[in-house]
């Protein structure tokens, strides 16, 4: 390779002198003189170093690499079949009475708190009294307690030790009256019996203020739906005050008729275990599952301890 790069830099180097010694000549025979030129030169194949002439780098060490550790595969078993274990079939559990979660205040509600149910439990038969003391039993200097529910209240066929509370509740409304409860209870809250309380004391707005009017649940004895406990229902009479007692108080003759209501009713249904009919606020006999703050944050408690 040396060798023929030599030979033709001498070749080129002879050329060009003669190519400034001869100016003269023509194209035609620098043509000639550089086809000769070529043809003289000799061409040395090209062979590749020996090994030693060009020894090859020895490679790096490489660090030994560890072989993974492959576990052998194993087959798991197959599962057994499993049979199916004899199963018990439980007591068929006796059937619960149902409770109805209260209602809430909505528009066009009637009741705010306190709305039970058993309606279909059977009623406890009851036993008649005299026309003379249902009729005219009981005093005659009350203002609230008028004839025509004094006459109510005698007339019902009240069966001995059948009831052992009076219970108070506030309508949770501004205004209402016992049909428009009966109808609420009835057609909405789809209360067989109808309205939920025994007796309902008007604050002038729907009707007169302290006015008493009587249910059907007193009429007919039957248990009431304002308590969240059908045995408490079926010994306890629910008096409703018209009103929404958390933000206002019942009014003087609301209180008035309460009163003389109670005096009458404890009257009528007499003595258990030589005690009178104790008087409660829904919210001191509601169970505890089932929170109230019926009648209302404004009824005036302390003064219903009197009873």
């Amino acid at each position: 390779m040396r060798r023929s790069t030599a030979l033709l830099l001498a070749i080129l180097a002879l050329t060009s002198f003669r190519a400034s010694a001869q100016q003269s000549l023509t194209d035609e025979e620098k043509k000639r003189l550089f086809l000769k030129a070529r043809e003289e030169m000799t061409t040395i194949p090209w062979t590749p170093p020996t090994n030693a002439e060009t020894p090859k780098p020895k490679p790096k060490p490489q660090p030994a690499r560890e072989e993974p550790t492959v576990k052998p595969f194993t087959p798991k078993p197959q599962d057994e079949p499993r049979v199916p274990p004899v199963v018990r079939q439980p007591p068929t559990p006796r059937p619960q009475p149902i409770v109805e979660l209260p209602p809430q205040e909505t528009i066009g509600s009637v009741v705010k708190n306190g709305i039970g149910r058993g309606d279909d439990e059977p009623q406890p038969k009851q036993e008649s009294r005299g026309l003379f003391s249902r009729i005219f039993g009981g005093g005659s200097s009350y203002k609230y307690v008028t004839g025509s529910v004094k006459r109510a209240i005698s007339g019902a066929s009240v069966r001995s030790g059948r009831w052992r509370y009076i219970v108070v509740h506030n309508s949770g409304t501004r205004q209402g009256s016992a049909k428009a409860f009966e109808h609420y209870h009835r057609f909405v809250r789809r209360m067989s019996n109808g309205m939920a309380y025994h007796f309902v004391i008007g604050n002038g707005t729907s009707t007169g203020n302290g006015q008493i009017e009587v249910g059907n649940r007193w009429s007919r004895q039957i248990q009431g739906g304002h308590v969240h406990s059908d045995y408490l229902n079926n010994i306890s009479i629910g008096i409703c005050l018209v009103g929404d007692f958390n933000s206002q108080k019942p009014t003087e003759p609301q209180k008035a008729a309460l009163t003389e209501l109670i005096k009458e009713v404890r009257s009528r249904v007499g003595r258990v275990n030589g005690q009178k009919a104790v008087v409660a606020p829904h919210r001191n006999i509601n169970p505890p599952r089932w929170p109230t703050d019926c009648p209302g944050d404004e009824f005036p408690y302390q003064w219903l301890r009197q009873f």
